[in-house]
């Protein structure tokens, strides 16, 4: 269990996945979900709430919400204490693990890592309503997530709007041509010591202490994020850039395009303007420039006919890493939009 001390109460699971059996990397299908419950919620055992589920950055194990570094509090504490002090109506607080080899998922169904979309979906949310009392309805449910989780955040709110009805993204991927082409570039230079080939770093990789050579973070996650966007028919990532210049490869970064939720948008529009609530932030110094991608994000759900009144939109000073705090905030937000007032939809005895 994690050590802080909480109002409220975290419970830890694991889920026997069914819908990750067989899955191309051979990962564990029994995966870890941790479960907050508000104060309030083992004394009234008549009342129903309304559910968030966070989603990890990548590279993110579920044991990062509850790390504490100095002079901060972790995600969970931070929540806690704003529905301890009435600053927002309670709710639960779903933490879901979609870990892989390569550090990550997307949270995407692709042949290159498994079905982690359809996991979240059609295993992790059931199983919250069947154990814990919910308002089992998508008007009182909503996702959010920071970068490759805000990534996840949007795209299943787009996608999977009968089980969404609002969502966060904070400093989630988008804008792709910003997010990713200065880093392919940087990744040619890194490549050059491995002859072009990003499997022979791979292999140095998981033969030493990882993030031991500055290139270890880039190209992780672009070999990851090639396994969820871009594999081959054996499922094996496929680079979306030439290693030796990096140049585009057309087909292979239509693929990853094809995930942008700025290009989404427009596809999904009707998806978007059922949303109860759309957060969007970012830092004005992102390292992976979603500053920029939150500004195209923002525009491309206003030109998808999502009233402003609905989107809550900042940008902060910051950077891409260690913005936690922005989460608690934004959770408060989604509280009021996904909780019926004065919530008294009751259990049946």
């Amino acid at each position: 269990m994690p050590t802080f001390t909480l109002t409220g109460r975290i419970d830890e699971h694991v889920i026997d996945s069914a819908v990750l059996q067989g899955n191309p990397l051979g990962d564990p299908t029994r995966r870890p979900l941790w479960v907050y419950t508000p104060p309030g919620y083992e004394e009234d055992r008549t009342r129903r709430y309304p559910v968030t589920y966070l989603l990890l950055g990548y590279a993110g194990t579920l044991p990062v919400w509850g790390n504490r570094t100095a002079f901060r509090q972790p995600v969970p504490e931070l929540a806690d204490a704003l529905f301890a002090r009435g600053e927002a109506p309670g709710m639960l607080l779903v933490f879901v693990d979609a870990w892989t080899t390569y550090g990550g998922s997307q949270f995407i169904d692709s042949t290159g890592t498994g079905r982690y979309h359809s996991y979240l979906c059609e295993e992790v949310v059931p199983y919250i309503d069947a154990h814990y009392r919910t308002l089992p309805a998508r008007d009182h449910r909503a996702i959010a997530g920071k970068s490759s989780g805000g990534l996840g955040a949007a795209v299943s709110a787009m996608l999977r709007p009968d089980l969404f009805g609002a969502f966060a993204t904070h400093s989630g991927d988008s804008l792709s041509e910003a997010q990713y082409q200065p880093h392919f570039l940087t990744a040619a230079r890194q490549l050059r010591a491995y002859d072009g080939d990003i499997f022979r770093w791979w292999d140095g990789f998981r033969s030493r202490v990882a993030f031991t050579k500055p290139e270890d973070l880039n190209l992780l996650e672009i070999l990851g994020v090639s396994a969820c966007f871009s594999p081959g028919r054996d499922g094996t990532p496929t680079l979306p850039f030439d290693p030796r210049t990096g140049a585009l490869r057309a087909q292979e970064w239509q693929r990853w395009l094809a995930w942008d939720p700025v290009r989404m948008a427009a596809a999904h529009a009707d998806a978007l303007r059922t949303q109860r609530g759309i957060w969007i932030d970012a830092g004005t110094r992102d390292e992976w420039f979603l500053d920029l991608g939150a500004l195209a994000f923002r525009d491309a759900i206003a030109e998808a006919g999502v009233p402003d009144s609905r989107v809550h939109f900042e940008l902060f000073d910051g950077g891409h890493h260690a913005v936690e705090y922005r989460m608690p905030p934004a959770l408060a937000w989604l509280s009021h939009r996904i909780t019926d007032q004065p919530n008294q939809k009751r259990f049946p005895h």
